[in-house]
């Protein structure tokens, strides 16, 4: 107990965080406000909007007090707002009252384009972000929808300037969904539509009518290609973009409202004049919108202003209903996939029924911010912050102090099975549970490249933390784990039954409460889906095994000491030490596997600087990974895989490596793998969890796993022997 005071002292004095702290280089970018990430963990619909608008757009306080009124509007239709904009070099995805009103005032803010992000970022500059910096925001915290006043375009004589807004390719290269009054009628509208279907881009005209809207006017002489009449079918033109993976944006053009549309001709004329004046005084670039339009708002005498404000509200008003029908669609929808892997890439096959509706698009499982049609695999399991203290001297003393080096990172088994399988080409669907606290948003930060939608954040709970200590050989010392709220992931379970269902592979971690275990289990046996347990500890380990649940389960990747638990809780002998011989020890968990081998198809053990030990069914010289299709009397064997050699002094963290090597496994059977490469992934994988501070290292690639890339000597041959 004293040293565990000595370590939470020493974490506190190093200053340690957990939502300030940056990790990485990658960590600090972008950071989610609060109510954007607990709208996203809940799947409740979020608008994306700019803030050029606020820096440039309109003078203070009138963008100010706009900018205010939008963010209420958009909250007064059901959705959650998510102002963007660079603060001191930090991109937000969500903006306080007291950032809205430093954008506001702020006098050097810059204008930030897709151009100008790493500059900004680079010199910790502020400025308000245009539609291309904010649609890739937007993209990345997974937000689908974007609400801005008009976008850029192809400016007058463009085909000689070739002076062509970043608004364009940004929307021919991202898939976002924006929300505007058309183009800006300073610019050549034909052609701006002319580059938008060269670029691929899908323009639909909101409303009655197909007439293409020109900001200020709801008619610019030209037609939009396609035209939807209510959120509810611009929300299936949305999904059905979303489910064919494009990777282009959607531009949805709304007029402005009728009553404010009778000043469009007083405007035009005036615009006309100012076109000329920017002209006449050299003004070029970036510099000419904000000229034309403070100048248009003089020689109206404020009523471009008021009409601005005006199609503002409205887009807003919009862009909040598609949002919240697109998430409607999205929970009541079903899709039936069917997907195949081919061995050597990870394309997939899906077949697609579609009921009613004459067979239009029903959902897009897996929630719109994976990049996938739907979630090929579901891990539920536990999510940690964790401290990690490695002492610097061979032996480390109780009871005082010992020089060491304390880092934080983000694991939990479950979170750390997820993250190796988004980091290798997956997009699995990740069911977990944290806090309402600042931990929780240190998380969703950390795993905004996770599809995090089966998360959910619990008022009056704590995020789980874990304080582990190690010797500077890389041995565990003590571990310390406040994870109560573990037991909390109980029934959102159930309301991911669809993606279950889909499923190729649920992987559950032993955190878990026992019911939530035996609920997959059940509902895995029913749907004939294969499930990977890693048991996580030696006292965890013998959850499944307290009923029949783990005869449900195909996959098992147990430690020594998890194997012990598992077999013992069936009433099978163990010994109470357990062997330091390697033959032993292989002889050891070659036995206790065989009573599991009648209901589990594959045995994954494994053995700390040993290697690892493969039990399963005999296919030509080998184990075989595959998923067995049906059930028959089967020949076992096991093979013994070498460790990758590491040193002690290249260790910096234990605490993942397992959950990396498991990770890559799984990853190498769905790609239909031979067992020899998917052994080798994922021993790559944790070797370089050891090497790294973070339990999955964020080099961790499908190329860094490769075993035809990475290793250059010759593969050990592994150990075989046949299991009686």
């Amino acid at each position: 107990m004293r040293l565990i005071k000595r370590v939470a002292a020493l974490i506190l004095r190093r200053g340690i965080t957990t939502n300030q702290t940056r990790l990485n280089s990658n960590d600090s970018l972008i950071r989610v406000h609060p109510s954007v990430l607990r709208a996203l963990a809940d799947n409740k619909p979020v608008v994306a909007l700019e803030s050029t608008i606020i820096t440039h757009g309109m003078p203070y306080p009138h963008n100010l007090s706009t900018a205010r009124e939008v963010e209420a509007i958009v909250r007064g239709e059901g959705a959650t707002p998510a102002t963007v904009g660079v603060i001191e070099g930090v991109i937000h995805v969500g903006l306080s009252s007291e950032q809205l009103d430093h954008l506001a005032s702020c006098k050097s803010a810059l204008k930030v384009s897709r151009r100008d992000l790493p500059y900004v970022i680079s010199k910790g500059l502020s400025g308000g972000t245009t539609v291309s910096a904010t649609m890739i925001a937007a993209h990345r915290a997974g937000i689908p929808v974007f609400v801005t006043g008009g976008i850029g375009g192809v400016h007058r004589d463009g085909e000689n300037s070739l002076d062509i807004s970043a608004d364009l390719t940004e929307l021919g290269r991202t898939p976002i969904t924006v929300v505007s009054a058309g183009v800006k009628s300073i610019l050549d509208i034909g052609r701006t539509l002319e580059f938008l279907e060269t670029q691929g881009v899908c323009v639909a005209t909101y409303g009655a009518t197909n007439n293409f809207p020109a900001f200020f006017s709801p008619q610019s002489g030209f037609i939009s290609p396609f035209q939807v009449r209510n959120p509810e079918e611009a929300a299936e033109l949305i999904a059905s973009a979303l489910s064919l993976g494009l990777q282009s944006g959607v531009l949805l053009a709304v007029p402005i409202p009728a009553k404010h549309a009778a000043v469009g001709q007083q405007i035009e004329e005036a615009i006309q004049a100012a076109v000329g004046e920017a002209s006449a005084k050299g003004i070029t670039g970036r510099d000419v919108t904000p000229f034309i339009l403070q100048k248009v708002n003089d020689l109206t005498g404020g009523k471009s202003l008021q009409a601005n404000i005006a199609l503002i509200f409205n887009n807003a008003k919009v862009g909040s209903q598609v949002a919240c029908a697109l998430g409607k669609q999205l929970d009541d929808r079903k899709l039936k996939s069917k997907v195949r892997h081919r061995h050597g890439n990870q394309s997939t096959v899906v077949s697609i029924s579609m009921p009613g509706a004459g067979g239009r698009l029903t959902e897009i499982l897996g929630q719109y911010r994976t990049r996938n049609v739907t979630c090929l695999q579901v891990v539920v399991g536990g999510i940690n912050v964790d401290f990690i203290a490695k002492g610097k001297i061979e032996k480390l003393f109780f009871g005082q102090t010992n020089s060491g080096r304390v880092c934080q990172s983000f694991g939990g088994v479950g979170r750390n099975i997820a993250d190796s399988l988004s980091r290798l080409g997956q997009s699995p669907l990740f069911i977990s549970a944290t806090g309402d606290d600042s931990h929780g948003e240190a998380v969703f930060n950390y795993c905004k490249h996770m599809n995090t939608s089966g998360v959910s954040r619990l008022e009056g709970q704590s995020t789980a933390t874990y304080c582990v200590v190690i010797a500077e050989s890389g041995e565990m010392i003590l571990g310390l784990g406040d994870m109560d709220i573990h037991e909390q992931i109980t029934k959102q379970v159930s309301q991911f039954d669809k993606q279950l269902s889909s499923a190729t592979l649920v992987c559950l971690d032993g955190n878990i409460p026992v019911s939530t275990i035996d609920y997959v289990c059940s509902f895995a046996s029913s749907h004939n889906i294969n499930v990977w347990y890693e048991p996580t500890d030696s006292e965890k380990a013998c959850k499944p095994f307290l009923s029949d649940s783990w005869k449900s389960l195909s996959y098992a990747s147990p430690n020594l000491a998890e194997l012990c638990t598992m077999t013992k809780t069936l009433g099978v002998p163990t010994p109470e030490v357990l062997p330091s011989s390697l033959d032993d020890i292989l002889s050891l968990a070659v036995t206790l596997s065989r009573p599991l081998l009648d209901h589990l198809h594959c045995l994954v053990v494994t053995l700390g600087s040993n290697g690892l030990l493969v039990c399963g069914e005999h296919n030509a010289g080998s184990v075989s990974l595959q998923p067995r299709l049906q059930k028959k009397r089967r020949r076992l064997c096991a093979l013994h895989y070498p460790a990758l050699n590491v040193t002690a002094e290249e260790i910096i963290n234990v605490s993942g490596a397992g959950d990396s090597l498991a990770g890559a496994i799984m990853v190498g059977i769905l790609q239909q793998r031979d067992t020899d490469s998917c052994v080798r992934m994922g021993l790559l994988a944790a070797r370089l969890s050891l090497l790294s501070p973070h339990p999955i290292a964020l080099a961790l690639n499908s190329d860094s796993v490769d075993p035809d890339k990475v290793h250059a000597q010759n593969w050990p041959k592994p150990s075989f022997m046949w299991i009686d």
